[in-house]
């Protein structure tokens, strides 16, 4: 396993393990009126690694610059979670698919920034993100996955 592999894969638990067996009211629930929902939590995550991964500068504007940066709505059914998982793992395979040259990592994607920069930095947001998750879990009771 490469170092681009540990860090959207290895540090800690298989993210899909991580992801699976909730019902729809452990992903919706919240443990306090501050707190965000697991399906909040990796909606944020996964949003925020389209835009990095995929450069949308469109989806951007249209969401965060607009402050929406956790979902307006919780999932209606388990199949909308289960998509939001397939889309955030599928993101992992995209990142990944950056690092696959010198020159796509060492490409300049801002002023002085390349994406391994970016890289580095969406591999931190994810941990912070997938860590909340797991904490939730573990508050109600639903860790191990």
């Amino acid at each position: 396993m490469n170092r681009w592999e540990h860090l959207f894969h290895g540090e800690f638990a298989d993210r899909r393990k991580l992801l699976s067996g909730l019902t729809l009211e452990q992903v919706t629930a919240r443990a306090s009126a501050q707190s965000h929902s697991i399906y909040d939590e990796l909606w944020h995550a996964a949003l925020w690694q389209t835009i990095m991964v995929d450069r949308d500068e469109a989806l951007y504007e249209r969401t965060w610059q607009a402050g929406l940066r956790y979902p307006e709505h919780p999932p209606t059914d388990l199949a909308e979670w289960n998509a939001l998982v397939e889309d955030f793992l599928a993101g992992l395979e995209r990142a990944l698919a950056w690092t696959t040259s010198p020159e796509k990592l060492h490409a300049e994607v801002n002023p002085g920034e390349t994406m391994a920069d970016i890289l580095y930095g969406l591999a931190v947001h994810n941990a912070y993100h997938l860590g909340k998750i797991v904490a939730l879990r573990q508050a109600m009771n639903a860790w191990p996955a």
